[in-house]
């Protein structure tokens, strides 16, 4: 672990110069187009100032260089602070609709985490045009590459899939699909289990299914097959890890409601809560986002994740 100790001090100066936030009068282009490019950058640039740990690392499947703002995928480990024996860890996944990357969503909440004593994990997926399900691989990796490290990192096998947006869809469908490890794999990383230990949606319980049909559009799924595969609340089954479900009203509500409905049928542990201040993108509502938003109410939603997340054990 020791190791990775810089990068918390790098994660506590980027954090307070406002080093990812992006107000969001300047996500557009004059044209009024979004300036994923400058957005990208603006990750890749504090990316840059880690040690960082490449999910793959002889090469990533199906990775090419497609888009070259798209770095491989990887993780930031970031040690936890007043720790006296080994925790679990907690991966962070931005949102950004699955093309852009919003870095409060990422880095801020990792620092907020880890100064709770938690580790965590920055993770930098791939977005298009690569696919949902690369995005998918990339946290799932992640969270084997944790359990077959944990000695070198002095962690524990416990591991969190936490996200916001797109980054909460994306661990919706980390703990709804999964495997236990592949015994067979010449890769010893592929041995692990990829199940997580709980999963944390931030505004990113999006229930596609639950209502009637063409009510909601799903615009990240390609057919009908995937839209089913990758609405969590279709997916759910009695080996469903614990969720932790938050959203503000300014995002439809009965999406949360759908997967609460899902979990209680599997007698699946969550908590739930929709705020009603505040909108979407608030990442821990502490005005350091890129709405300049400071909701004191709904940055509750951390300490009580917090409290959640040792009540389970992580």
């Amino acid at each position: 672990m020791d190791r990775y100790n810089d990068n918390y001090e790098i994660l506590r100066q980027i954090v307070a110069k406002r080093g990812v936030i992006r107000h969001v009068s300047k996500h557009r282009k004059p044209d009024g187009t979004m300036d994923l490019e400058g957005n990208k950058q603006i990750w890749n640039t504090a990316l840059a100032r880690f040690r960082q740990i490449p999910l793959w690392e002889t090469g990533t499947p199906n990775y090419d260089d497609r888009d070259p703002l798209q770095p491989e995928p990887s993780i930031v480990f970031i040690p936890g602070v007043n720790q006296t024996a080994p925790r679990g860890t907690i991966i962070v996944a931005h949102g950004g609709g699955f093309e852009s990357r919003t870095g409060c969503e990422g880095m801020n909440v990792a620092l907020y985490f880890a100064d709770a004593g938690f580790n965590t994990a920055i993770l930098t997926y791939r977005l298009k045009p690569y696919t949902r399900l690369d995005a998918m691989d990339d946290m799932q990796r992640a969270i084997r590459l944790l359990r077959a490290r944990k000695e070198e990192l002095g962690i524990t096998d416990k591991v969190v899939a936490m996200g916001f947006s797109a980054g909460g869809m994306l661990s919706g469908n980390c703990a709804t699909h999964f495997d236990l490890g592949k015994p067979e794999a010449e890769d010893p990383i592929e041995r692990q289990s990829c199940r997580p230990d709980a999963a944390v949606l931030g505004y990113g319980a999006f229930a596609f299914t639950a209502f009637p049909a063409g009510l909601f559009r799903n615009p990240f799924a390609r057919n009908q097959q995937e839209l089913y595969y990758l609405a969590p609340e279709a997916n759910v089954t009695l080996d469903t890890p614990p969720f932790f479900i938050w959203q503000t009203n300014s995002d439809d509500p009965r999406h949360s409601f759908a997967l609460g409905s899902a979990l209680t049928a599997a007698g699946v542990p969550f908590e739930l809560m929709c705020f009603t201040d505040g909108v979407h993108g608030l990442a821990l509502a502490d005005g350091e986002n890129d709405l300049d938003m400071n909701i004191p109410h709904v940055h509750r939603w951390a300490s009580l994740c917090a409290e959640w997340l040792e009540n389970l054990g992580i």
